[in-house]
């Protein structure tokens, strides 16, 4: 008799979810295990199906399916490897500025404060923690070539950042999500932004070089690990005199 896929994984879900979703989620929960790193090689098709106990077309679909939301990257003739967030393309999935003239200039990221502090109510609701628990509150500056852009204030779980430190920070030529994936283990997988207008003021205002008062873009982000486990509440400051946030829709 032939067993179904989720019985050689977790117990079944009491509602119902097309084959190619329960082996996408089987997928998943094997990325969440760590039993394929990022950037790794993850097994062909036919080996999966017979992982699984399905037809290699529902593998397929699974798997397309992730790699439509970047989980999962296809390279012709090589296989199906884990993203990453060390590949540069990855650098404009979670980032949508683009300069009203002319080229994007190379990016530097410029870490201004690391520190730890507990939870009030606003991050604790954000992060999905109890009020009060360990939290890692950093600011930077985010640079096009000479010109500051955006200046993020960022609020992190103590507990899955244990020793993220200013010198870290500044000793690291990673993007911020490259070093979390690589340094601590957390991928984000996906984020939920919001956006308005806010007038500039205060440490915002001066870092930005912009008039107290003139408009800036808030954005505000919640970026998520698998399990759709919230691991970062990022507050940014755009200035947009000379850039736009864009976003294509399909």
């Amino acid at each position: 008799m032939n067993r179904s896929p989720l019985s050689r994984a977790t117990a079944p879900s009491p509602t119902f979810s097309p084959l190619y979703r329960q082996i996408k989620e089987l997928i998943l929960k094997s990325l969440e295990a760590g039993e394929w790193q990022p950037g790794d090689a993850i097994p062909s098709e036919s080996e999966l199906a017979v992982r699984f106990n399905v037809s290699q077309g529902t593998v397929r679909k699974a798997i397309d399916e992730m790699a439509a939301e970047n989980l999962l990257v296809r390279r012709q003739g090589k296989g199906t490897f884990v993203a990453t967030h060390s590949d540069p393309r990855s650098f404009f999935r979670f980032l949508r500025l683009i300069p009203n003239e002319g080229e994007l200039q190379p990016s530097k990221s410029v870490p201004l404060e690391c520190g730890r502090a507990k939870a009030g109510a606003d991050v604790a609701r954000m992060l999905g923690l109890e009020p009060g628990a360990p939290i890692i509150i950093m600011r930077r500056l985010l640079k096009f070539g000479e010109e500051a852009v955006v200046f993020d204030e960022i609020y992190l779980p103590g507990e899955l950042f244990q020793d993220l430190s200013l010198d870290i920070l500044k000793q690291s030529d990673k993007s911020l999500y490259d070093l979390f994936e690589s340094r601590y283990g957390v991928r984000m997988i996906r984020a939920e932004e919001r956006l308005r207008a806010v007038a500039a003021e205060g440490v915002a205002a001066e870092l930005l070089h912009v008039e107290e008062g003139k408009p800036l873009l808030l954005v505000e982000r919640v970026a998520f690990t698998y399990g759709n486990k919230p691991v970062e509440w990022r507050r940014g400051f755009y200035d947009t005199r000379n850039f736009h946030y864009f976003n294509e829709l399909a």
